[in-house]
């Protein structure tokens, strides 16, 4: 899976702001406990007395801190407001946390998918998010800091992509035995792909094939959805074109036809405690195949 995660290498404005703060705080602290360690020993070693003058201990230990603390306080306080600015009309996104995956909504588009969430390059987004369950925390360090996702609440994270990319999110908040394996991507595209995407993903074609009959019998419609068929559940995914996604189980395997195969068959071995009973013992090998096959070409 492909897919950079650090908050070291911004790809936009909003992360570059963060990312600069972030410099600021970090060399401004070393200058200053350098600077107090200087101070230290030449006071240990006798050779400031000046240091012990009531004007230089005012000056150093309250006049210097407040107007240091003043001034980080005011740049901040601009960040804060630019991070919260408008920028054209955001493109709408709707993500909830569930244990252990996500669900992304466009509601605009009408599209429903899980685990990724796609971006047209330039244009600002505001991810509107919330959790049915626990507390969940959304990540993306390339392009924003973290929010929290809690119960009942909805909260907001405008960002944008700077360019074309795929880079690793996260849920940062510990939410359960499988929040480690709690990834999602986001994708971004220029606008033109973007926009194909959205119209291939509203188009939904589903092939026919033995796989879907398969799935249909073993009851996977209760859980998930389908666009374009009677598979309508919402326990689990979205699976409407699932082969065009980064990755399996919120980041926990590559998506393939191999891969799709595993988690089928064995959910419980690759990613313990999440809600997917295992097929193993209960469809045939060659019936877990034509499932794999059928997912792997909805696309």
């Amino acid at each position: 899976m492909r897919g950079e995660q650090s908050a070291l290498s911004p790809r936009g404005p909003e992360a570059e702001l963060l990312h600069g703060l972030t410099w600021l705080l970090s060399l401004g602290g070393a200058v200053i406990f350098l600077l107090t360690m200087l101070l230290l020993v030449l006071a240990l070693t006798g050779r400031a007395r000046w240091l012990a003058s009531p004007r230089v201990m005012v000056m150093l230990g309250a006049v210097l801190p407040t107007i240091v603390l003043i001034a980080l306080f005011a740049h901040s306080t601009g960040i804060v407001s630019a991070l919260g600015r408008v920028v054209g009309a955001p493109l709408v996104i709707e993500v909830v946390a569930r244990q252990f995956w996500w669900e992304v909504r466009y509601p605009e588009q009408g599209i429903v998918t899980a685990n990724e969430i796609r971006l047209p390059v330039g244009r600002q987004a505001e991810l509107r998010v919330t959790s049915p369950d626990v507390i969940h925390a959304l990540w993306i360090p390339a392009l924003h800091g973290k929010i929290d996702m809690i119960p009942g609440r909805e909260n907001r994270l405008r960002l944008t992509a700077g360019e074309a990319g795929t880079w690793r999110g996260q849920c940062a908040e510990f939410c359960g035995s499988q929040h480690t394996l709690m990834a999602l991507f986001a994708v971004a595209q220029p606008p033109a792909e973007f926009e194909a995407w959205a119209a291939r993903q509203r188009a939904a074609p589903v092939p026919e094939s033995a796989g879907r009959a398969v799935f249909a019998r073993a009851g996977c419609g209760a859980c998930h959805t389908v666009r374009g068929t009677e598979f309508s559940g919402r326990i689990g995914p979205d699976l409407t074109l699932i082969g065009t996604r980064q990755s399996l189980g919120a980041g926990t395997l590559e998506n393939h036809r191999d891969t799709l195969l595993q988690w089928v068959s064995s959910p419980q071995r690759v990613k313990p405690g999440n809600a997917m009973p295992d097929f193993r013992g209960v469809l045939s090998d060659d019936e877990l195949r034509e499932v794999a096959e059928w997912l792997e070409n909805l696309r």
